[in-house]
C-alpha cells in the first residue's frame, strides 16, 4: 500500500493526525513528531503487522496502521512522563 517514501510521508501524516484525533487526552507534540509518528505506525502496523496476518484489504491495512500509530503514541507518552518525573 505504502510503495514509495512519499507514501509512506503523506499516508504516515494522515495517520498520525487520526491517530491524534481518535486518542483521547492531550497530546503535546508537534506536527513533525506526528507525521514521523503516523510514518512509524504506517510502516509497523501497515506494512509489517498487516502482512505478517496476511491482509489485503486496503481498508483494513489502514485501521492496523492507525490502532499501531495510537499503540504507539501511548508508548510515547508514557516515556516522556517517565522521563519528565526525573
Amino acid at each position: 500500500m505504502f510503495d514509495s517514501f512519499l507514501g509512506y510521508l503523506i499516508g504516515g501524516a494522515v495517520i498520525g493526525i487520526l491517530a491524534r484525533l481518535i486518542k483521547p487526552g492531550a497530546d503535546p507534540m508537534g506536527w513533525i513528531l506526528t507525521i514521523l509518528l503516523g510514518v512509524a505506525g504506517a510502516w509497523l502496523g501497515g506494512g509489517i503487522i498487516a502482512t505478517a496476518l496476511g491482509l489485503t484489504s486496503s481498508l483494513l491495512i489502514w485501521v492496523v496502521a492507525i490502532v499501531t500509530a495510537i499503540v504507539l503514541l501511548f508508548l510515547y507518552e508514557a516515556i516522556r512522563s517517565k522521563s519528565a518525573k526525573k
